[in-house]
Parts: C-alpha cells; sequence; structure tokens
C-alpha cells in the first residue's frame, strides 16, 4: 500500500476503518454465517454462486461481500446501481468473458443498491450469469422479489440480513474503542456503560450509526482535566441525536405494554396519554406506530380492517412529516384503533394455519389444483366464475381438508358475516 493509501485510510471513517476483514470478525446475522451453515461454508470453499444480500442499513451486507472478495480466488468488481448504467456493466461483463475465456476465472460482480438498475442494466448480465463468468452479489435494503426484476432474483439466492442485537452493537463498539490500528485504542476514552447503552439502543440495529455516533462524540468530547475523553449518557445522546429515556429500561417496557393493552381494552384516553408519555420520554415515534399496525392486525382485524389502512398512514405521515406534525396522524390512528370493534379472528386463524404447516407440511397439492392436466375428469379445477363467482371444492391437502381456521367474532363488519366454505 502506498503512502496516499494509508492516509486515505486513515482518513476514512470508522466504521469503514473497522469493517471486519473474515468471517471470524463479522459480527451479527448468526442465522447466516454460523460456522457451519450454508453461507459460511460457500464462502470458506470458493464456491458461492450468484446471491443477493437484503436487508436494514448496517447489518453487514456491504461488508460480507468485502470478506468474499478477500477471500475468493477469482476477480471482484464493485458497481453502484446509482452512478453505474449499461455501458459500465458490458465493460465489467466483456473483460470477465475474456478472463473466464482465458484463465478459467470467473469474476464476482457486486452491486450496491441493485434495487436502483432497471430492466434494460439487469438483462445485460443474465447471459453472463449463466454461462459462469459473472457471478453476481447484489445488496439492497428494498425487497428483491418486490423491487428487482424477477429474472434476475430468479438466478440468485436471497439472504436475508436482519438489525443488529443491542448485544452485537456493544461488541463493535468496544472493538473500535481498543482497536490500536483502525480504532480508538491508543487515545484515553471512559464510555460510560450508560452512554454504550444508549449507543445500542439508539443505533435501532444499525452499526454503521453507531460506530458514527460514537466517532462524533470522541472528535468532539474534549480532554478533562485528568486527560480523559469522557463519553456520558447525555454525549451519547447528542452525537446520536436520539433523545436519552428519562425512564429505566423496566419502566419503559411497562409502559410499552400499557399502550398495548389500552388499544386491547379500547380506551382512547389511556392509548393517547401512553404513546405521548413514551414520545416524551424519548421512544420513537415509528415504533409506537409499528406497534400499533399489529395490534390493528391482532386486535380489530376483519372487525374493521379500516383501522389497519389507518395505522399505516399514520406510519407514512410520520415518516413524511416528522414531529411534532406526524403526531397528529398517530393520535387519529390511535383513537381510530381504540373506538373500532375488537375481534381477534386473524390472529387466531394464522396461530391453527401456522400448528397445521408445522404437523402437515409435507402433504400433497390435491390434483385438480395442481399446475398440470389431470386425467380424471371428476378431479377437474372448477373455475369459480363459471358458476358466479363460488363453487364449493377441495383446498386443503386431504389430512386436513375439514380444518377451519378463520370464525368470524359478532363485533363490527364479521357480525353476521357467512362463510362461503361449505358444500353446496
Amino acid at each position: 500500500m502506498d503512502f496516499f493509501s494509508e492516509q486515505a485510510k486513515q482518513k476514512a471513517p470508522l466504521y469503514e476503518r473497522m469493517r471486519p476483514n473474515t468471517l471470524d470478525e463479522f459480527i451479527g446475522q448468526e442465522h447466516l454465517v454460523s460456522p457451519n451453515s450454508l453461507l459460511s461454508r460457500a464462502i470458506r470453499s470458493d464456491m458461492l454462486g450468484s446471491c443477493i444480500f437484503y436487508g436494514p442499513p448496517g447489518t453487514g451486507k456491504t461488508t460480507l461481500a468485502n470478506i468474499i472478495a478477500n477471500t475468493t480466488k477469482s476477480r471482484f468488481v464493485k458497481l453502484n446501481a446509482v452512478s453505474s448504467g449499461v455501458a459500465d456493466a458490458k465493460k465489467v461483463i466483456d473483460e470477465a468473458r475474456q478472463n473466464f475465456l482465458m484463465y478459467g476465472q470467473s469474476t464476482y460482480l457486486l452491486l450496491d443498491e441493485c434495487h436502483r438498475w432497471n430492466k434494460a442494466q439487469s438483462d445485460s448480465v443474465l447471459s453472463a450469469i449463466e454461462e459462469g463468468c459473472i457471478i453476481f452479489i447484489g445488496s439492497t435494503t428494498e425487497n428483491p422479489f418486490v423491487s428487482m426484476t424477477r429474472a434476475i432474483v430468479s438466478r440468485c439466492r436471497v439472504f436475508e440480513f436482519k438489525p443488529l442485537s443491542k448485544e452485537n452493537i456493544k461488541t463493535a463498539l468496544k472493538r473500535a474503542l481498543n482497536d490500536k490500528e483502525r480504532g480508538f485504542g491508543t487515545l484515553n476514552i471512559n464510555l460510560t456503560d450508560d452512554a454504550i447503552e444508549h449507543f445500542a439502543w439508539a443505533s435501532n440495529g444499525d452499526l454503521r450509526c453507531a460506530l458514527s455516533a460514537l466517532e462524533l462524540a470522541v472528535k468532539t468530547t474534549p480532554l478533562d482535566k485528568n486527560g480523559v475523553i469522557v463519553i456520558d449518557k447525555n454525549v451519547a445522546s447528542e452525537s446520536i441525536q436520539r433523545k436519552v429515556l428519562s425512564t429505566d429500561e423496566n419502566m419503559y417496557y411497562d409502559m410499552l405494554s400499557a399502550f398495548c393493552k389500552s388499544i386491547r381494552g379500547s380506551d382512547a384516553e389511556a392509548g393517547l396519554y401512553w404513546a405521548n408519555r413514551l414520545i416524551s420520554a424519548g421512544c420513537d415515534p415509528l415504533l409506537i406506530a409499528r406497534r400499533l399496525i399489529a395490534h390493528c392486525s391482532e386486535d380489530i382485524g376483519m372487525a374493521d380492517s379500516n383501522a389497519l389502512l389507518l395505522a399505516i398512514s399514520a406510519l407514512i405521515s410520520l415518516q413524511n412529516l416528522g414531529m411534532p406534525e406526524g403526531n397528529l396522524a398517530l393520535s387519529h390512528a390511535i383513537i381510530y384503533a381504540c373506538e373500532a370493534p375488537k375481534s381477534n379472528s386473524v390472529v387466531v386463524a394464522m396461530n391453527k394455519a401456522q400448528y397445521d404447516v408445522e404437523h402437515f407440511g409435507t402433504d400433497t397439492v390435491p390434483n385438480h389444483l395442481k399446475n398440470h392436466p389431470v386425467l380424471d375428469k371428476q378431479e377437474l379445477y372448477k373455475y369459480p366464475h363459471d358458476y358466479g363467482g363460488y363453487v364449493y371444492q377441495q383446498y386443503l391437502p386431504d389430512a386436513i381438508k375439514d380444518h377451519v381456521y378463520y370464525i368470524p367474532s359478532q363485533n363490527g363488519r364479521e357480525k353476521g358475516l357467512v362463510r362461503k366454505k361449505v358444500k353446496k
């Protein structure tokens, strides 16, 4: 590495300097990279095929791609979908084909923000993926099954990344504090337990956010009289721009529980009180909106489906307006959810279906529902629209053909609902 590269590395943000270089250093995503997992084995044996890493920001998608780059014997090329086009992709493909034909060497193409590529850009790499000269690794925060072209997704294995746990965040922060080459190991820093707890909580599983906040705190906090950089809870809250919870953790979860039970109990005053008390204590209003969405299906459900739509609208309003304006939409949705008729038929039906999947998940599809012709005319599929919109026929496997999951309550729009799942 030359002098200028070394200087650039030292000037890079903390999260960039602290990127793990090996699987052993990688933090989090235990469901994907445990020692004996498919992904770990594929990386270590240099046998990884085309794949897409999908999940929230700061969860290790680009880091894992860099680890693959350090592990593989193949060429590795990085592009960003925001700044690259068809011409860039074709240049990479041409070079990849040449290397493949001359040396039998494949090329990994890492595409950050891969959901930003349009159909023409995506189609330009399809043939190269099929030939084997390109191994595609896409990285995206958007659901690839919705945001990307089907042709690309069908040729890739999708790995979903999850927000890092608080313990994952704490481990990474402590590593950055102690690392003398890449982190702050040469500085005299006192990061209090309250501060590290706040960083871990406020980052919402985003390690890049946590490391950036730590770096800001270190660089802007003056030395005390003993020559120590003291980062306490107040400094942490200013650095990560999330208010410190003015309550202990147990009380916080008790208030969140009270909010949820107030929605279920149809008490609008209590729902509004606990929501605003949580916000005043430093809780992210988006978390309250997400809980409200869940309860609109769990506790209201089919009795008034508009509650779910209003709760989703409140979340979108908060995301676009912020506070305090977004609190109007949130309060609107809370009042509606509290006053709406209640039914838990959706969650009961879901649990019954999940139970049957667990215990009868290997049963075959009835012949008349299969994606191929059947010889027995008695087993032909009946097209409901030929019968006025509904005709009785078996849709469940034989072992559970008479099981009933959804039983309407006698509340709200479910009252008097007659199900069509009867033989006529």
